[in-house]
């Protein structure tokens, strides 16, 4: 039961796998814990996230676990047709094609939710939302869920907060194991990745602005100055705008910033970010794109009803020309860049947040019944997945960190010291 573009593609989507599996130690050693444990025996996992290799080896991890999987993407441009075809050579089931309309999006996000998990692994919550709002009568069957993203998070909390959240969900994206490292230098190595190949062009000497300075943002910053560029760095949180002054950034206001930059990275998680004012400003030949989640903090509607012509400039760059001859170009339709135009984070930094997904849904399918009956729907990833999934990682890279002697932990725990 699946719906893709075609499953002859399998080998090469195998082959992708193959690799970052090579790559990813965490997620191997879990895989081989799972098969003698099968904590998901008799469970059935919906899972939204990018469907590309590192995703789709998580999808198996999960599976060997006991898990009957029922797979889809988070975004329209980041499906890779030939993944999902291995994945449903391997017998699960994946509902997921590149390039898919709105309506096809829906419809696959649908078909996972319409299956009735048990658990829900969600990137934006996609699939909380559907569930919520458009089967409600499947909500007694969920045990509960994790959530990847800042943005899904957004969600989650606004929603237990109005008691809306029908079952319990781990913060994933909160996790240490997560936000340090996929969140910061995930990001921020990805994002230019995708910049770099899809523009051909220099970053060296450029300004870059960079629209939010939370974990992402500081890691396409960081990546940015790297790379040679200047980089302005523009924020609706004044704790945050004082960060990056001192990280040596400059911080103006989104309307400033337009007048002088190249390149523009939305990393925020919110809407309308650059708009009509700041297009206004922009000079000839400015290139957009977007790090954050969801399509819409770029206004590209906005865009192109000014623009007097589109074009496509390049393969996956769009290019808009406004009526005083200025050119404007936004990269993979201002949807998340480092997918929509690259392969998405490393399979080293993925591997880290893919196991503390794997290890969150293992704890729910043990611990679901007590999560369901706290008033709170929210919950944070136990601190000893984190560290497990820390101690792991450093054990697989071969380092070893000191200890705390007994001495020092009573120190440390006590007020009456001398």
């Amino acid at each position: 039961m699946s719906e893709i573009r075609n499953e002859a593609l399998w080998q090469s989507g195998k082959t992708k796998i193959d690799w970052v599996r090579r790559n990813m130690s965490l997620l191997r050693s879990i895989e081989e814990d799972f098969k003698k444990e099968q904590p998901f025996k008799g469970i059935r996992i919906a899972l939204s996230i990018h469907l590309e290799a590192k995703t789709a080896y998580l999808c198996k991890v999960l599976a060997s676990g006991g898990a009957e999987m029922f797979v889809t993407g988070s975004n329209p441009l980041s499906t890779q047709d030939d993944v999902a075809a291995a994945l449903v050579h391997d017998g699960l089931n994946v509902f997921a094609w590149h390039a898919s309309t709105p309506e096809e999006y829906h419809r696959h996000i649908a078909a996972v939710v319409s299956a009735g998990p048990n658990i829900i692994i969600d990137d934006g919550g996609d699939l909380v939302n559907m569930i919520h709002k458009e089967y409600p009568q499947l909500i007694d069957n969920v045990f509960g869920g994790c959530e990847e993203t800042t943005t899904g998070i957004i969600r989650l909390i606004a929603m237990n907060r109005e008691r809306e959240l029908k079952f319990p969900m781990v913060l994933v994206n909160n996790a240490r194991c997560k936000y340090l490292f996929d969140n910061r230098y995930g990001t921020g190595q990805s994002v230019w990745d995708g910049i770099n190949r899809t523009t051909n062009l220099i970053v060296a000497g450029k300004n870059i602005v960079v629209a939010g300075y939370g974990w992402c943002g500081k890691g396409v910053a960081m990546r940015a100055k790297g790379l040679g560029a200047k980089v302005i760095v523009t924020e609706v949180d004044p704790v945050k705008a004082i960060e990056a002054v001192m990280d040596g950034f400059t911080v103006m206001k989104m309307e400033e910033a337009a007048k002088v930059g190249d390149m523009f990275i939305t990393v925020t998680g919110c809407k309308d970010v650059i708009t009509g004012k700041a297009f206004d400003n922009m000079k000839s030949g400015a290139i957009l794109c977007n790090a954050g989640h969801f399509d819409c903090e770029v206004n590209v509607a906005q865009l192109k009803k000014i623009a007097v012509e589109e074009f496509e400039a390049r393969n996956n760059i769009q290019g808009y020309r406004l009526a005083d001859g200025r050119e404007i170009f936004v990269i993979g339709e201002g949807r998340l860049v480092n997918l929509a135009a690259g392969d998405g984070h490393p399979a080293e930094i993925m591997d880290m947040s893919f196991a503390i997904q794997a290890l969150s849904a293992a704890y729910i399918a043990k611990n679901h019944e007590q999560m369901s009956k706290e008033d709170s729907k929210v919950f944070y990833v136990p601190d000893s997945i984190d560290k497990e999934v820390a101690e792991r990682k450093l054990r697989f890279w071969g380092f070893e960190i000191d200890k705390l002697t007994d001495e020092q932990e009573k120190y440390l725990n006590s007020w009456n010291v001398d």
